[in-house]
């Protein structure tokens, strides 16, 4: 990437020369507001010597069940097929392109692919100053992060990369921009990311506001506020998916794609995800805790209210029923339901922030109410939570070993220097690790035992390390996490303990957000960094 930004620089080296090309999505600010078509912009420039080259462009749509209808002008190619139209526009010869014929690349080319609208200006004037732009515009908005001392380069491309999943109009924020890469190779668990979770607000607000970045922090909890309000407008607030579209219109339904045979030929591709349907209890949790921001952040030009409090209590009297009932769980299990323990603690959250809000809001008696209940439940989920062996276990009643407690000091349910928390750290280290890399758990599920390690998972237990004093492993661990992301410092979802290849959908939102919180909480203050180092 150029530095500081979302454009790609790519220099390919052939027996006749040397070719850059910079690929982007326009991006700055216009008359007012963020100007952001949609459109991708190619350059190819020759870097040396006389090199040859090929421009293929292939569009299908439908997930590649139609094909397109080809047109074109003196300087643009139509892709058409069923009222769905792209265009390209260039300076290229179109015959070349037409018939990917390979020609000299003697001068810069420009192509750009959008909407089958004609582009304002000529491609290279264009192509020159949406570049200018938009490099402007992501090198303003970086300089305006809060960032860690120590990692700078990494925390600032998790956070464009985090910039990049969210979508604008509605704020929401995906969980990946992919669907169906598999979790590991051979295994039928693909899965379809291209929505935004509940469970993954309360943490991506956290990794935002860390950074700072306050207007995307701003729209991802609108977007979750709307949806409590939603609830509330029909009267079942309570009525909490884990899952939804980033826009209205957009269907959840999973499907297969027989089209496609995924990538690498592993499938099956799914279109849609069916953990929309399911019952996964810590949603409530989750959308109270980020419209809890509301309450508290006097950057935001809303305020929450006591309107906004009432209708987060439907939200409330539900997590209180559900706490200590069967869902499928953050893993979302297809074919089986336990009492979780996550699932619980952030029914607990719902409860105690509730009551906080409510004696924000001057309702204190409604505050002692909520608390009460909040005390009942927390009190219940560590007794029945807790194993025999002292250790916080993932389900209630039983013992089983689950990443997911090592972020129950991080909701409050317990305080991290509590020797429960310290002998979950210690087992979880002996039991999940794999390699250097946390499992989310080691028992078998619906599809066996998961051979690849959930990213999220190994930042969490790096988080728990030093939160328990173990700090020169948690730096340690940190590194090889650091050292596993691509060529351009990105994660996707899983990894290969043995081989340390990346697997699942990408980029992983979750992923991104693990590597900042955990620079944010293991770096050196920048006085420290500066004035202090050795």
């Amino acid at each position: 990437y150029l530095h500081n930004t979302a454009i790609l620089e790519t220099t390919i080296e052939g027996a006749g020369g040397t070719v850059r090309l910079i690929d982007f999505a326009p991006r700055f600010r216009r008359f007012g507001r963020t100007f952001r078509p949609p459109m991708l912009l190619r350059r190819l420039e020759p870097v040396a010597g006389r090199p040859r080259v090929t421009v293929r462009l292939r569009p299908t749509f439908d997930y590649g069940a139609r094909k397109a209808e080809v047109t074109s002008g003196s300087n643009h190619v139509r892709f058409v097929s069923d009222g769905a139209a792209l265009r390209l526009t260039t300076d290229a010869s179109i015959n070349y392109v037409l018939h990917e014929a390979e020609f000299s690349l003697d001068r810069p080319i420009n192509l750009i692919v959008g909407a089958d609208e004609t582009v304002p200006d000529n491609p290279d004037t264009l192509t020159r100053t949406f570049w200018a732009e938009t490099e402007a515009y992501w090198q303003s908005w970086v300089r305006d992060l809060n960032i860690p001392f120590d990692w700078q380069q990494a925390v600032i491309r998790a956070a464009i990369t985090l910039k990049l999943c969210s979508y604008d109009d509605t704020g929401a924020v995906l969980a990946a921009l992919t669907t169906s890469v598999p979790e590991a190779a051979g295994t039928p668990r693909t899965w379809d990311y291209r929505f935004t979770w509940l469970r993954d607000a309360f943490f991506t607000v956290t990794a935002l506001n860390r950074l700072s970045a306050t207007r995307t922090m701003e729209g991802y909890v609108r977007f979750i506020v709307d949806i409590a309000e939603a609830g509330s407008a029909k009267g079942n607030g309570h009525a909490l998916a884990p899952l939804f579209a980033i826009a209205p219109g957009v269907d959840t339904t999973e499907r297969l794609v027989d089209s496609l045979p995924g990538y690498r030929g592993h499938g099956p591709v799914r279109v849609g995800n069916a953990a929309a349907t399911q019952r996964q209890n810590d949603t409530y949790g989750s959308l109270v805790l980020t419209a809890a921001q509301m309450f508290w952040d006097e950057r935001l030009p809303r305020h929450g209210d006591v309107g906004l409090y009432r209708q987060l209590c439907a939200v409330g009297d539900e997590a209180h029923r559900a706490a200590l009932t069967p869902d499928a769980g953050l893993w979302e299990y297809r074919g089986r339901q336990d009492v979780h323990t996550f699932s619980a603690a952030m029914c607990w959250a719902a409860l105690h922030r509730l009551g906080l809000i409510a004696r924000r809001v001057g309702v204190d008696s409604e505050s002692r109410e909520w608390l009460a209940r909040a005390g009942v439940l927390r009190q219940e989920t560590l007794q029945r939570g807790t194993t025999q062996e002292g250790w916080l276990s993932g389900v209630l009643d039983r013992d089983m070993l689950d990443a997911s407690c090592l972020v129950l000091p991080d909701i409050g349910l317990l305080q991290s220097d509590d020797p429960r928390f310290a002998a979950t750290v210690e087992i979880a280290g002996r039991r999940l690790m794999k390699n250097g890399f946390v499992m989310r758990y080691r028992e078998a599920d619906d599809f066996g035992e998961p051979s690849n390690a959930f990213l999220l998972c190994t930042f969490w237990y790096v988080d728990a390390l030093a939160s328990v004093g173990r700090r020169a492993e948690a730096l340690e661990l940190f590194g090889n996490l650091l050292a596993r992301r691509n060529h351009l410092g990105l994660l996707s979802e899983d990894i290969d303990p043995a081989s340390g290849e990346l697997w699942g959908n990408f980029p992983q939102t979750y992923s991104q957000v693990g590597l900042i919180l955990s620079a944010m909480r293991l770096s050196r203050s920048w006085e420290e960094g500066l004035w202090h180092a050795s």
